[in-house]
C-alpha cells in the first residue's frame, strides 16, 4: 500500500482557488466598472432655468479666485478660440483629428475619459507631444450629479491616476461630463462643480453656440467622426484665417493647466492602467471563453446522440443475428463457461448479495471467485458460508484493489472473466448478455450498464443521472469510434488472453479500471459497450463519501490519462484511444471542469451586472438542453422520467461539486501527493430500486 499512500492531502490550493476566483471577481467588477456595466449613470433630463445662476455668469472657465475663494468666470480672449473634445481618445477619429489639427498648426484640448486614455495610452503621448492640452472628463464619463461625492472623487481619482501612468502628468482642467455651457450648471451639477473647484480643479464649460471668433469662445465637440468634419469645415473656413485656435490655458493665459506627476505617482498610475488593460483582457477571454465552451459543449452533445442513434441500431443489429432473425446472418449466442472474480474488502453489507445475483444468473456455467483482501469485517464468513460449489472464497492480506483482482484471476478456471465490485447486484441475464460480444475474437473487454440502486434521495438521483446521462451516452460514443477508455470496475468481462497481454490488472493508478482498459486499447484489442448487461451498484449517500469516491476516481484517470500518454502517437487501436479518447477526456473531463469556477463567476457577474434577463434566457437555454439530453439518454435506457425535476438543482450544486473535485485531484497531481485505495461505507442498498421493480405491478 505505499505506493499510493497519501502523505498529506494539499490544503493551501484551496485558498489559492479563493484568492483566484476573487481576483477574477474584482478584475470583472473593474472592467464592467469602465464599460458602463456597473453603477452606470445617465445624461441630464432636467433642465435648467433660463436665468444662469449668477455665479457661473461672467464666462464659460471656471475657477478658485485666490484672493477672494469664491469662484470666478473667465472668458477667452478676444480673437483667441479653444477647440475642446470630449471622450476618448479613440483610434478611429483622435489620430485623424490630430493630424488635421497638424496641418493647421491649431492647438486643441482634449477632455478624456480614465478608460479610453488606459486603452489608448499611445494616443494620450501623442497628444501630450504634440503640444495639444489634456483635460479630464472623469474616468467613466459619469454624470457628477447623480453620484455621491466619494465617488466622484474617485472617478476623478482614477482619470489622475491614467493619466499620470500613460503620460507622466497631471491635470488641473475638468469638463463635466454631459454639460455644455455654464447654462446646464444647476442643482446638482452645481454643486459637483462647486466641489471639484473646491478641490483644485479648473471647470471648462463651452460657450452658445454661434458665439464669433472675435470675443473668444470655448467650442465643445464630442469626440466622434462628426467632429472631425465640423472642425475641418471650421478650419479651412477663410472667414477664420486670423483666429487663432489655442488650449484653453493659453486663450486664458493661465501659467500652467498640467504638472509633472513625481515618479511614484507615476508607478501608480502604470499600475491602474495596467490593472484596467489586464482586467478588460480578462472579461474579454471569459467572453470569449464562455462562447468557446458553448459551442464544443453544444458539439459534445450532437456528437452523443448521432453517435448513440448509430450504437442503438449496431446493437439491434447484433440482436437480430443472435436470434436468427429473417435477412439476417444468424450468429450462435455465446455460451462459454466464465469466471467472475469479487474482490471485497469490508464489504459485509453486500457480499452475500451481490453472490447470490450471479448464482441466480441464467448463464449457469459459472465460477464466482470472491477474493478477501484482509476485510476486519465478517465478510469473508457471509461469503464462505454460501452452500455452492460453484462459490470459491480466497483470503488474503490487504494489499489493494488490483492485486485482489489478479489473485482472483490467478483461480478462475475459465478463458472468460467478469469482474466486478463488491457491492454490484448482477441483473438474471447480465452475465449471458455481458460476454456476448467477446464471440466476435477482436474484441478483448466488455463494459457492462451501470445502475445506481440507491436513487431515493436527492444524492442518489443526481448520481442516476450523471450515470444515464454522461456515463452510459458516453460509452455508446467510445464504443463506435473505438477508443473505450474505462471498463468500469462495478461490470466487465475480459478474456483471459488479453488480461495477461496486458501483464494484468497493474496498481500504477487509483483507476486500476482505466489503466487496465487503456492498456486493453494499446495492445490492440477492441473494448465495446454492451448496454443489455445490467448490473446496479450503490452509490455513495452522503456528500463525504461522495467526494472521496469521486477524489479517487478523478484522480486515477489523471495517473492511467499521464501513463498513458503515448497513445497519442501511436497507430491503430492505441492511436484511436489516444487522439480520439484521451483527448475527450483531456478537454470535458479535465480542462473545462477547471475552467468551471471562472466562468461560473463570469456567469453570476452576467446575472448581476448585464441584465438578469439575458442570464436567465442562457441558463433557460442550456437547462433545456441538458432536459432534452437527459430525456433522450432516460429513454434510451429504458429509465423513467421522474428524476427530471432535480436536474435544475443538479446544474447548480451537484456540478460545482464536480468541478472542485477536478481542481482537488488536479492539484494533488501536480504537487505529488499520493492516495490509498479508499473504500465507501457500504449499507447494502444496491438493490434498493431492483426489489422496487421486481415488486412493482404490471
Amino acid at each position: 500500500m505505499t505506493r499510493h499512500a497519501l502523505r498529506r492531502e494539499p490544503r493551501a490550493h484551496w485558498l489559492l482557488l479563493s484568492l483566484t476566483l476573487a481576483v477574477a471577481a474584482t478584475a470583472l467588477l473593474f472592467s464592467g466598472y469602465g464599460r458602463h456595466e456597473i453603477a452606470s449613470t445617465a445624461p441630464l433630463t432636467a433642465r435648467c432655468p433660463a436665468t444662469a445662476d449668477p455665479e457661473f455668469s461672467a464666462g464659460p472657465v471656471l475657477r478658485e479666485d485666490p484672493s477672494t475663494g469664491e469662484i470666478a468666470g473667465s472668458s477667452m480672449r478676444r480673437g483667441t478660440v479653444a477647440l475642446t473634445y470630449d471622450g476618448g481618445p479613440h483610434p478611429d477619429w483622435t489620430p485623424a483629428l490630430l493630424d488635421l489639427l497638424k496641418r493647421h498648426g491649431a492647438k486643441a484640448t482634449f477632455f478624456l475619459t480614465g478608460t479610453q486614455a488606459a486603452a489608448h495610452p499611445d494616443l494620450v503621448r501623442r497628444i501630450r507631444d504634440e503640444g495639444h492640452e489634456i483635460g479630464s472628463h472623469t474616468y467613466t464619463d459619469a454624470n457628477l450629479a447623480e453620484i455621491s461625492q466619494p465617488r466622484a472623487r474617485l472617478e476623478l481619482a482614477l482619470t489622475q491616476n491614467v493619466l499620470a501612468g500613460t503620460a507622466g502628468i497631471g491635470t488641473h482642467l475638468l469638463r463635466l461630463p454631459h454639460t455644455a455651457g455654464v447654462d446646464t450648471l444647476c442643482a446638482d451639477m452645481a454643486e459637483a462643480a462647486r466641489n471639484a473647484v473646491a478641490d483644485g480643479y479648473v471647470i471648462v464649460a463651452a460657450d452658445a453656440p454661434g458665439q464669433g471668433a472675435a470675443e473668444g469662445a470655448v467650442l465643445q465637440f464630442t469626440g466622434s467622426s462628426a467632429a472631425l468634419a465640423e472642425t475641418e469645415r471650421l478650419l479651412s473656413d477663410p472667414r477664420h484665417r486670423r483666429t487663432a485656435f489655442a488650449t484653453v490655458g493659453t486663450g486664458l493665459g493661465l501659467p500652467s493647466t498640467a504638472y509633472r506627476v513625481a515618479t511614484v505617482t507615476e508607478w501608480k498610475g502604470i499600475a491602474v492602467v495596467r490593472a484596467q488593460q489586464l482586467s478588460r483582457a480578462f472579461a474579454d477571454a471569459m467572453t470569449w471563453l464562455l462562447l468557446t465552451a458553448g459551442v464544443l459543449t453544444g458539439a459534445r452533445l450532437v456528437m452523443l446522440f448521432t453517435v448513440a442513434r448509430v450504437h442503438v441500431e449496431r446493437t439491434r443489429a447484433r440482436r437480430s443475428r443472435r436470434a436468427g432473425r429473417r435477412r439476417t446472418p444468424f450468429s450462435p449466442p455465446l455460451t462459454a463457461p466464465v469466471s467472475v472474480i469479487v474482490p471485497a474488502y469490508n464489504e459485509e453489507a453486500g457480499i452475500e448479495a451481490t453472490v447470490r445475483s450471479l448464482l441466480a444468473s441464467s448463464h449457469q456455467a459459472v465460477q464466482v471467485v470472491v477474493v478477501d483482501d484482509g476485510s476486519t469485517d465478517r465478510t469473508f464468513e457471509i461469503a464462505e458460508a454460501i452452500d455452492d460449489r460453484r462459490v470459491m472464497v480466497i483470503r488474503q492480506a490487504n494489499a489493494g484493489k488490483a492485486a485482489a483482482l489478479n489473485t482472483g484471476l490467478a483461480w478462475a478456471y475459465f478463458d472468460i472473466v467478469v469482474m466486478i465490485d463488491g457491492d454490484t447486484v448482477f441483473e438474471p441475464d447480465a452475465v449471458f448478455n455481458l460476454i456476448q460480444p467477446l464471440a466476435d475474437p477482436r474484441v478483448g473487454a466488455v463494459s457492462g450498464n451501470t445502475k445506481v440502486g440507491n436513487r431515493q434521495g436527492i444524492l442518489g438521483r443526481w448520481q442516476h443521472l450523471e450515470y444515464v446521462i454522461g456515463f452510459n451516452l458516453d460509452r455508446r460514443m467510445y464504443d463506435v469510434l473505438e477508443c473505450m477508455p474505462t471498463v468500469p470496475g462495478a461490470i466487465g468481462a475480459f478474456r483471459r488472453e488479453a488480461l495477461l497481454s496486458a501483464g494484468g490488472v497493474s496498481d500504477d493508478t487509483l483507476a486500476e479500471d482505466t489503466d487496465l482498459t487503456m492498456a486493453l486499447c494499446r495492445a490492440g484489442w477492441r473494448v465495446v459497450y454492451e448496454e443489455s448487461a445490467v448490473a446496479w451498484t450503490e452509490a455513495p449517500s452522503t456528500v463525504r463519501q461522495l467526494w472521496k469516491q469521486r477524489y479517487r476516481w478523478c484522480y486515477g484517470t489523471l495517473q492511467a490519462m499521464w501513463k498513458h500518454r503515448g497513445a497519442l502517437l501511436e497507430r491503430g487501436a492505441g492511436g484511436k484511444l489516444g487522439r480520439r479518447g484521451l483527448t475527450y477526456l483531456l478537454l470535458f473531463q479535465t480542462v473545462l471542469p477547471l475552467l468551471a469556477p471562472l466562468v461560473d463567476v463570469f456567469a453570476l457577474y452576467g446575472l448581476l451586472f448585464q441584465g438578469a434577463g439575458q442570464a436567465l434566457a442562457v441558463w433557460l437555454a442550456f437547462t433545456a438542453v441538458q432536459v432534452f439530453s437527459a430525456v433522450y439518454a432516460l429513454r434510451l435506457d429504458r429509465e423513467k422520467f421522474e428524476p427530471l425535476w432535480t436536474l435544475p438543482l443538479q446544474i447548480f450544486v451537484y456540478r460545482q461539486l464536480m468541478y472542485l473535485v477536478v481542481v482537488q485531484s488536479v492539484v494533488t497531481a501536480l504537487v505529488g501527493n499520493r492516495m490509498r485505495w479508499q473504500r465507501m461505507q457500504r449499507t447494502g442498498s444496491a438493490t434498493d430500486t431492483l426489489e422496487d421493480r421486481r415488486t412493482a405491478p404490471v
